[in-house]
């Protein structure tokens, strides 16, 4: 059983005991539970430590754990008022933020215990670098000056490792080091773009992307993906039609096609963009998770851009670790200046600490060893779920296997309930993610995203398609 099951059990049984004791009765010993439930002693601190801060028990250094007085049922109040203050910017002419993380939560909720999660956005704990890690933040913590304030920007050290691996002529001087991909995307779309503009973005693209623009008050304006990246003469129309000063791509592995920007089309792009006078936003965020048989890969946009079109955003947290949040933005030109002033008003900087681990991480032999692991496990994942696709899911298409990234991209039958699907995918064991939410706007057809990442070993693929399956049996018609 998974560790994460194992506290939720645990914790869940110890809940429907509590009635059993009255207040200020002590419970039965860690070793005790140990022994009844046959579970680690981390599982048992783990299940006492959710009661605790639900205030059902209270702790007692040396004397054990205790049921807890009941808290006071809390006064109700009238907040009604509020509906009128969030949306006081409709009233005032303002484009209204539309705050919705519906599309970012489908990737981040885990899911009940038992069930498949083909939906995920990240490693498995089997494939991230724990050890490493944790090796990594002993050795950082006992860094001159680790617990001390660092510069704005980030350790020198590290923006210089972060321009290293962009290439072209990007200095450390042009990067600054951020909480991870998703703040720099929201700190770079707040100073690419003005609140109501329009912005590009790919169609399909991330449901994250999404959801930081409308936050901000942008309006995306999509622009259709084939299997070789944006399409330019769409592109071009769009920035005629909308008059966007900025758009956001990802040409590596696009999420959530797969797709690969051609060597045809990225001067294309940046040529298109330099004649709006607009920017670029390269979203790099999976090129540390390339497959074992994907070959050379392309640089980032960013090597191929002298005239600061293109702002930079790449992050290790995809390769890594979810609680690794380490990202870097490059730019060229005044917009740096812009970037950084967001940067600091938003954040004043990112924890010393974290930026110490992640430079003895990637300066350590288990980093390349890493590397090297997680593109071998990655291909076998791809071809398994490919496979069992082809074998079990006939009525579904499967256009494109991408030699990157962790997840593929399938086209279900015209006329198909996504969202029932969705839901009998789970009742039947298995948590998908469902593909109107990578849409700006009405989709063309419905799709689902399944990831190959988010498990334990291969096996759990195919009875992940399994399960599938039996939803769309019951769904689809034959």
């Amino acid at each position: 059983m998974q560790q994460r099951s194992s506290v939720g059990d645990l914790a869940e049984r110890l809940r429907e005991e509590l009635n059993r004791y009255s207040v200020g009765e002590k419970l039965p010993s860690s070793r005790a539970l140990v022994e009844r439930f046959r579970v680690s002693p981390v599982t048992v601190s783990r299940a006492l430590s959710r009661l605790a801060a639900e205030g059902l028990v209270v702790t007692r250094p040396g004397a054990g754990v205790f049921r807890a007085e009941p808290r006071a049922a809390a006064p109700v109040g009238d907040t009604s008022w509020q509906e009128v203050a969030l949306s006081a910017d409709a009233a005032a002419d303002i484009v209204p933020r539309a705050v919705d993380a519906s599309g970012v939560l489908v990737t981040l909720a885990a899911p009940p215990s038992g069930v498949i999660e083909l939906n995920t956005g990240y490693l498995h704990p089997v494939l991230q670098p724990t050890t490493a890690l944790s090796a990594a933040l002993a050795r950082a913590g006992r860094r001159p000056g680790a617990w001390a304030r660092p510069p704005v920007d980030g350790l020198p050290e590290l923006r210089e490792w972060f321009a290293r691996g962009i290439g072209g002529a990007i200095t450390a001087a042009e990067t600054l080091i951020t909480g991870g991909g998703q703040s720099a995307l929201t700190t770079a779309l707040r100073a690419l773009a003005p609140p109501g503009a329009p912005v590009l973005v790919e169609s399909p693209t991330y449901p994250g992307l999404l959801a930081v623009a409308r936050a901000a008050g942008l309006r995306p304006v999509p622009v259709p993906v084939d299997r070789d990246g944006v399409r330019p003469r769409l592109l071009a129309a769009a920035f005629r039609a909308s008059g966007a000063r900025l758009f956001v791509c990802q040409p590596l592995f696009q999420n959530p096609t797969g797709a690969v920007l051609s060597a045809e089309r990225r001067p294309e792009v940046l040529r298109i963009a330099r004649e709006a006078g607009a920017f670029v936003l390269e979203d790099d965020y999976v090129r540390r998770l390339v497959h074992e048989d994907a070959g050379p890969l392309p640089g980032p946009l960013a090597t191929d851009d002298p005239d600061g079109v293109v702002v930079h955003v790449c992050s290790l947290t995809k390769a890594t670790s979810p609680s690794l949040r380490i990202g870097c933005l490059a730019a060229r030109g005044p917009v740096l200046e812009r970037l950084r002033a967001i940067q600091v008003v938003d954040h004043l900087f990112v924890p010393r600490p974290l930026q110490e681990a992640t430079l003895e991480l990637v300066g350590s032999p288990a980093w390349p060893r890493h590397l090297r692991a997680v593109a071998g496990e990655l291909r076998n994942r791809r071809d398994v779920l490919a496979a069992a696709v082809e074998a079990r899911l006939p009525r579904l298409d499967l256009t494109h296997v991408p030699a990157g990234g962790y997840h593929l991209w399938l086209r279900l039958p015209d006329g198909t309930d996504e969202a029932t699907l969705v839901a009998g995918a789970l009742r039947q064991g298995v948590a998908v993610a469902p593909g109107r939410p990578y849409f700006a706007a009405e989709p063309p057809a419905p799709y689902i995203r399944l990831s190959f990442a988010g498990v334990a070993a291969a096996t759990e693929i195919a009875e992940g398609v399994r399960r599938l399956a039996a939803a769309c049996d019951e769904l689809l018609p034959r």
